[in-house]
């Protein structure tokens, strides 16, 4: 993914609120299943990390990266994005 591409995604994810949650038991194969059927409905979601979670937002992204093979767009604070696309008619179109 080229700076290019991810600096539309990150302004994509400016405007979307948090969807999913990771809480005390850190990232668990439910929540790597929910955020996997997020990501293949909507390509583009933001995350977040509840207090107390054993993980910190770049551990959890990571962690979710490699387990559903999405790339990470960004991660402030306790708060991160993930973008996979969609393997049939994509939704969101990257600039080359």
């Amino acid at each position: 993914m080229t700076g290019k591409q991810r600096a539309y995604l990150r302004s994509m994810c400016n405007e979307m609120p948090a969807i999913l949650y990771v809480g005390k038991d850190g990232v668990t194969d439910a929540l790597a299943q929910s955020v996997l059927e997020a990501l293949m409905s909507r390509e583009l979601i933001k995350c977040g990390i509840q207090r107390g979670a054993p993980v910190t937002a770049r551990e959890a992204c990571e962690d979710l990266c490699e387990r559903l093979h999405a790339e990470p767009v960004q991660c402030i604070g306790n708060k991160f994005c993930l973008y996979r696309p969609k393997d049939e008619n994509p939704v969101i179109i990257l600039p080359d």
